[in-house]
């Protein structure tokens, strides 16, 4: 059988993708969240987190059941014209929710170190919220949501039980590395599992080899500053 170059290019779009949905809906709510202290808030970091903490499969069904035809959301898309299970924007979906809590709990630790007393001082002089946020607090938390977004991209990239509830697999559509790892290998293919367990090995592994030079010569300009 011929090399299927389809599943690493819809790995890579769809972990891009994820990752870019997973910053803005991340670095937002865990923004909104370090607004909040009162400690009635903890229920709010427990569904930001849940999927971190749930079998992948468990995160498709509840997608499933959201986005189905018969789900609120799949309702309303269907309505709009869209269907969005068994579909490139499931694997989308799927690999978003998974790696969200990544960018979440990272942002938010990154925020929680900006000074306080540098957002007060720029309030004093009669910023907004939304430019303190844009012009201090985000610039000065960009590594700490930097890790967060490079570890979320590898999440994404590794991706398996909710992509195959949500998105199945459909050769050329939404059958990512790990959906065709695991269906060659049913199928006996051990050869082309192996090729495409390399490609995420290398792929994986330059992205934190990448992470680790960033943060070192992020370190080695704190040093010189």
């Amino acid at each position: 059988m011929a090399f299927d170059p389809s599943p690493i290019w819809i790995s890579l779009k769809t972990s891009l993708a994820a990752t870019s949905l997973a910053l803005v809906f991340g670095v937002s709510a865990a923004h909104w969240r370090e607004r909040r202290k009162n400690s009635l808030w903890l229920a709010f970091d427990g569904v930001c987190l849940l999927p971190m903490v749930l079998p992948p499969t468990v995160v498709g069904f509840f997608l499933l059941l959201l986005f189905g035809r018969n789900g609120p959301l799949g309702i309303v898309l269907m309505h709009l014209g869209a269907i969005v299970v068994f579909s490139w924007p499931a694997t989308v979906i799927a690999a978003t929710v998974v790696s969200f809590p990544l960018v979440y709990v990272t942002a938010r630790g990154a925020l929680a170190q900006v000074d306080p007393a540098l957002l007060d001082a720029a309030r004093t002089l009669g910023a907004s919220e939304g430019r303190v946020f844009r012009r201090i607090a985000l610039p000065l938390a960009v590594p700490g949501i930097f890790a967060g977004a490079t570890l979320a991209f590898a999440r994404a990239l590794g991706e398996f039980g909710a992509t195959l509830m949500l998105a199945g697999n459909i050769p050329g559509r939404t059958q990512t590395l790990p959906v065709a790892i695991y269906f060659d290998i049913e199928a006996g293919r051990t050869h082309d599992a192996f090729g495409a367990v390399l490609v995420v090995l290398a792929v994986t592994s330059a992205v934190l080899a990448a992470l680790a030079l960033w943060a070192r010569a992020q370190g080695r300009s704190s040093q010189r500053g």
